[in-house]
């Protein structure tokens, strides 16, 4: 069944839209169902133009990047400006003397404060955002409760300009939950003058916003390749190529890829950025500064509909404890947002030891607890995502700047974990990071001022503070808990010591004989759902027969550690099971790979015990397709 698509009439630059049509034609095709096994082609695609399914928005540069590709049907393209042609790589190529990798807050940020700067300076430069996503936002997933203060320095004008920000926080409440109980404990949030929002909403509007101060934005591409030139500099990204087989053959949608160059490279691509991965490891940029290892957590979601008297706008509910043993860090939330919808999730921090734990099924026990279910019985899910944020903090950033850019937001790891916030130090380290890009562009500076200016700003007084929140958990939940509550409220961020994070995520993992199974409750069908009825509602979609975009680097690994030492620990840690062991012809359990299932968290590419799991984009507009996460 066809991917459909609406025209929002907010975006001036949509009346252009159907010059790209033709490139997305394979991407809306239907599934080849040969594979029997995959759950994307069994469930997803029943119902196209439910409420929350598939509105896509193309921005104005979407038309430009199409010039480069067939156009069967006609319509007319605008010819783009710094056009050339790479006869070294056969591919097409545009410059742009900003480039920005990544359509999230803190990409958009970026765009926005260097146009910003441009137009104060009466200066001419050019901004370019790429974003895998088939639009901006659709691979947008938050809590969220959502501080302003970047905002307000970026655009003090948005109560005026219609954001998607209306509903303040009215009551902030933290529980410790039993089995069966719910212990009301003192709220270290402090969340007033925060909102309940949709960031994926939110940051369509900042695309928006971008786009009339002349930002370029390319949704439906995928940055797969980093360029540099002889000198081993960043010159920009290439997008990968279309239109490929699963066995490597052209097939007739076949598309080469093209050269995005920028005078400045911002990588932007969020938690377990791929292409960010690769400059930190190329670079050695934590060695430079030097930091810690990143430490990470999987965060699974859901935005239902509920009973209009059980809804309650601006209510806040954070808690520990179950369904998490004491030695798992983690815990859930819950926020009442607009329209009678509230988002519900777990947050599981991906340093845990037992490798029978599902994460996908202890978010689904929670929402049983008797102080939740009263409120989601009647109601409806609207949509359901899962991604992975980092949660090293202050002690994890690396260096972030490189020879020709640098990294921003989530791919260099600004979450504030007591808060739970980070779009707005993701936002903040966008706006320096444009700031120093304009510096070096009309006053001859160069990017380590983003450096200067980021160790100086409020974003490194602020995560400085919360640094030994996160590493004090090491030690199990109660003493987590207690050293938690000697840096809140005694110490207040000022400690004259820095806590260290203990193994990375894949090593803390240990061999299954150390546990044993858990057995979880099945799927009820009104809480509680299986998989695939869950993977439907988040509107996943990728071109079934293209190469798996998840690569083993040894394929003998699964069968011959994973599966004997670790139990098959990937086929439970993924939230959307794109890993299975099924048997062969000879009933050996070989792993299968669902890869159209993939909804872009990264835990594979974090939390394999052997670090065997490589993730790389797929072709670009796959993925999923969130509109109120």
């Amino acid at each position: 069944m066809h991917r459909f698509l609406s025209i929002s009439s907010k975006s001036n630059s949509l009346r252009r839209h159907q010059s790209s049509l033709s490139l997305y034609t394979h991407l809306f095709s239907p599934f080849n169902s040969a594979n029997g096994s995959s759950y994307a082609h069994h469930h997803f695609y029943q119902n196209p133009t439910s409420q929350f399914g598939f509105h896509r928005f193309f921005y104005s540069g979407y038309s430009s990047l199409s010039r480069f590709y067939s156009n069967p049907t006609g319509f007319s393209f605008m010819k783009p400006p710094f056009r050339s042609f790479s006869s070294e790589t056969d591919r097409e190529s545009m410059e742009y003397d900003v480039l920005i990798v990544g359509a999230g807050p803190a990409g958009l940020s970026a765009g926005i404060r260097f146009k910003q700067l441009c137009r104060q300076n009466n200066v001419d430069l050019s901004v370019c955002v790429v974003e895998k996503g088939p639009e901006v936002g659709a691979h947008i997933l938050s809590g969220n409760v959502f501080e302003p203060r970047a905002l307000d320095e970026l655009l003090p004008h948005w109560k005026q300009e219609e954001a998607p920000i209306s509903v303040p926080v009215s009551s902030d409440k933290f529980w410790y939950l039993t089995k069966d109980r719910a212990v009301s404990l003192p709220s270290p949030f402090h969340n007033r003058g925060n909102y309940v929002i949709s960031l994926s909403q939110l940051v369509r509007w900042m695309g928006m916003k971008a786009e009339e101060l002349g930002v370029e934005i390319y949704p439906g591409f995928s940055a797969s390749e980093v360029l540099y030139d002889t000198n081993n500099k960043v010159i920009g990204i290439g997008t990968n190529d279309m239109g490929i087989a699963k066995d490597g053959s052209k097939k007739d949608t076949f598309q080469r890829g093209v050269e995005l160059r920028g005078r400045l490279t911002l990588l932007a691509e969020g938690c377990r950025g791929s292409l960010s991965e690769k400059i930190i490891k190329n670079y050695k940029l934590r060695e430079l500064r030097p930091a810690q290892h990143q430490t990470y957590a999987l965060g699974i979601k859901e935005v239902w509909e509920i009973d209009e008297s059980k809804h309650k706008p601006g209510v806040v509910l954070h808690t520990l404890g179950w369904p998490l043993d004491h030695k798992t860090y983690g815990g859930s939330f819950l926020y009442h947002m607009k329209d009678r919808q509230i988002a519900i999730g777990l947050v599981v921090a991906l340093n845990y030891h037992n490798p029978f734990l599902n994460p996908y099924e202890e978010f689904q026990k929670l929402k049983h607890h008797p102080a939740i279910k009263p409120l989601l019985e009647g109601g409806t899910v609207l949509q359901y995502g899962a991604r992975t944020l980092n949660e090293g903090g202050f002690q994890s950033i690396p260096y972030p700047v490189f020879p020709g850019g640098a990294i921003i937001g989530c791919s260099a790891g600004f979450l504030n974990v007591p808060k739970i916030k980070g779009t707005h130090t993701a936002m903040k380290s966008g706006m320096l990071a444009a700031e120093a890009a304009f510096g070096v562009f009309n006053e001859g500076l160069n990017m380590e001022t983003y450096w200067d200016t980021l160790q100086n700003s409020w974003v490194w007084e602020e995560l400085h503070k919360a640094r030994n929140y996160r590493p004090a958990f090491e030690y199990g939940l109660v003493p987590g808990m207690a050293i938690s509550a000697l840096e809140h409220y005694i110490l207040k961020g000022r400690s004259p010591f820095t806590l260290k994070h203990g193994k990375p995520d894949h090593e803390a993992t240990e061999v299954a004989r150390l546990h044993s199974p858990i057995q979880y409750p099945k799927p009820d069908g009104i809480l509680s759902f299986d998989v695939p009825t869950s993977l439907h509602r988040s509107n996943t979609n990728h071109e079934h027969d293209q190469p798996a975009h998840l690569r083993l680097r040894d394929p003998k690994i699964p069968e011959l550690v994973n599966l004997p030492e670790y139990a098959g620990p990937e086929s439970r840690y993924c939230p959307a099971r794109v890993y299975e062991y099924v048997p062969d012809e000879k009933s050996q359990l070989k792993l299968q790979i669902n890869a159209q299932n993939c909804l872009h968290c990264k835990a594979c590419d974090i939390k394999d015990p052997r670090q065997n799991i490589g993730w790389t984009v797929p072709e670009g507009g796959g993925g999923p397709g969130y509109s109120v996460m």
